[in-house]
């Protein structure tokens, strides 16, 4: 998981894949490495463990020549954070670089018992059994394609050999690898963004497909070496959209940015004039949309939690559907029944989150339309689904998602105004969300602006503290579970969430003048029932902070209160300013705010 950029052109492949290296150390990784191939046909590896400025270090030492290469940053699964570990991995005449995992790695590699293994990585075993295929005439890629329908688990590779010094042959199966379409030259990577600035043509690999690449340009195939005439696609984006554009973080980049990002989320969906809101992509008929009567939204982490936020205004938008919402990482392997007239709703920041993707085909087996919620253009999610639309929160390269919580939910909204039209919702209701949409930006970088810096004394204040409680009501609940995960992904806090109701069901045994509480209180009809909580934990010496759009006498430790024209939404903006929170928090504790320990940005195993 992490990580691969390939290169074969007329460039030195090693400044090319150190540059799409640097464009991928968002995903998270913890060691990194390049193999290359000279003018001599020599190949050379450097491999180190941390950040790629180490790489760079040891390549300064020994600099590598050549026109093709190879590069990996790893997100450790087999085997620890070690050098040996770190791919490129070179086995007999084979140099593999891979994402994802091979289940059954442990009975090839018994298998394989001539070989001599020197890592502890599943990725070293299916190296030696390409390259035990790679004899009696056959070329890389057959030799590639025999390995592959030996193995279990998901594959990304890229792989060369200097017995074909022109040639670098990449497959995916459930890891996403990208074709990059350039004059002279060919440039292979797991992501977009790595390919940005040398093309804008791309061809995207599906799962069970093998190319070969030259710098002529690349050939596709199945597993069986049938070939395949896929159809070059054209990547969105700009280079300036990866950059830190004068922020010292990217994270706090994207948590100002949602401002100006969420009117594309919202462009030609919304006419607050007329109240109605409209997706173009769900590729529904208007009996279809009649017909639903069960939504399930499917999502892990930040998105399970963006889809938890959204169910609540479905059930007020179009009462006579009923809303579930699940877990991508356990409803995968559930036995669960979906009724007739289902539609599910599948979330991913990066379209390639691996128990959603599985969720997905197992929800599609059952006959059921699934559409799509994703940011990434050409993910796998996106590609599988019957239809769906793009939030268009633009990259988001902080490990933690911020931006694109608020366009998934935005985007979840939408869909369900458009959905509660046809079964004959609450036109008034439809009109005010609507009209709470249009204006929602302008509130968001109000409420960015004027809370920035309370937020960041706040967060000084509290940041020696290293447990903490997220408690809210209604709609205020989903926010305090992402409030939560947020301040603990980046922070190391140890945070909970949970529904203010449920204190008194056993969190509040936690609480002493070790914790501190943040309450998200909304001034809505609970907000006397959620006054509750806060007197519970006050009494018994924990340190309450409110997070509020009421101008009621409130008495707790710290209250930031929020003016805004915005009521439905208001969850929004007070999650916002939980955002702003944790990155402050984060920073005074002197952590590595954009790529914090043990997480990566895309993940594409189990």
């Amino acid at each position: 998981m992490c990580g691969i950029v390939g290169y074969v052109g007329n460039k030195t492949a090693q400044n090319v894949l150190l540059s799409g290296l640097k464009r991928l150390e968002y995903r998270g990784y913890d060691s990194a490495g390049i193999a290359t191939l000279d003018e001599d046909k020599e190949p050379h590896i450097a491999r180190s463990v941390g950040k790629i400025s180490e790489l760079e270090q040891v390549l300064s030492a020994k600099p590598h020549t050549g026109h093709l290469g190879i590069g990996h940053t790893r997100w450790a699964t087999h085997g620890g954070v070690t050098v040996t570990n770190a791919h490129p991995h070179h086995v007999g005449n084979v140099f593999l670089v891979h994402n994802g995992i091979i289940e059954n790695y442990k009975e090839l590699k018994e298998q394989l018992s001539s070989y001599e293994f020197k890592s502890d990585t599943d990725t070293e075993v299916l190296a030696a059994l390409i390259d035990s295929n790679y004899k009696d005439g056959a070329s890389l890629k057959d030799a590639v394609a025999k390995a592959l329908k030996e193995v279990r688990g998901t594959y990304g590779i890229a792989a060369f050999s200097p017995n074909e010094p022109d040639t670098i042959v990449v497959a995916r199966l459930g890891s996403p690898l990208i074709i990059g379409l350039g004059k002279d030259e060919t440039i292979i990577a797991s992501d977009a963004s790595a390919l940005l600035g040398y093309t804008r043509e791309a061809i995207y690999l599906n799962d069970g497909e093998i190319a070969v690449c030259n710098k002529d340009g690349a050939e596709v195939f199945n597993l069986n070496l049938k070939h395949l005439s896929p159809n070059p696609e054209t990547i969105e984006g700009d280079v300036e959209q990866i950059q830190k554009g004068g922020y010292k973080h990217f994270l706090l980049k994207e948590i100002m940015e949602q401002a100006t990002t969420l009117p594309n989320t919202l462009s030609g969906r919304v006419d607050a004039k007329n109240g109605t809101m409209h997706l173009g992509g769900p590729n529904l008929t208007t009996k279809e949309m009649r017909d639903v009567r069960h939504i399930v939204i499917v999502g892990c982490g930040t998105a399970y939690y963006a889809g938890l936020l959204a169910s609540y205004y479905m059930e007020q938008l179009i009462p006579d559907i009923t809303t579930e919402v699940v877990i991508a990482s356990e409803y995968r392997y559930r036995s669960f029944h979906l009724p007739k007239n289902s539609l599910a709703l599948i979330v991913s920041q990066s379209g390639e989150t691996a128990d959603t993707l599985a969720c997905l085909r197992e929800i599609k087996k059952r006959g059921i339309k699934t559409l799509g919620i994703v940011n990434v253009i050409g993910s796998t999610i996106a590609r599988e689904v019957d239809g769906g639309t793009y939030v268009h929160a633009g990259p988001e390269i902080s490990v933690a998602s911020t931006k694109a919580f608020t366009a998934q939910v935005v985007t979840m909204l939408m869909f369900a105004g458009m959905i509660a039209s046809y079964h004959g919702g609450n036109a008034e209701l439809i009109h005010k969300f609507a009209k709470e949409l249009s204006i929602l930006p302008t509130e968001i970088e109000k409420c960015l602006n004027d809370h920035r810096a309370e937020m960041e004394q706040l967060a000084k204040k509290y940041a020696k503290y290293n447990d903490a409680l997220y408690l809210g009501r209604d709609t205020a609940y989903p926010i305090a579970l992402e409030g939560a995960l947020k301040l603990k992904e980046i922070s190391y806090i140890h945070a909970e969430g949970y529904a203010s109701g449920e204190l008194k069901h056993g969190p509040i045994a936690l609480v002493d003048e070790t914790f501190f509480e943040v309450f998200d209180i909304l001034d809505n009809w609970l907000y006397d029932k959620s006054l509750g909580g806060l007197h519970e934990v006050r009494a018994r010496g924990g340190k309450a902070i409110v997070l509020t759009n009421s101008k009621a006498d409130i008495e707790a430790d710290d209250i930031v209160r929020v003016d805004s024209k915005i009521e439905l939404l208001m969850p929004i903006l007070l999650n916002t300013l939980q955002q702003l929170f944790a990155y402050y928090v984060a920073v005074e504790r002197g952590n590595d705010v954009d790529q914090p320990r043990n997480l990566a940005k895309s993940v594409t195993v189990e």
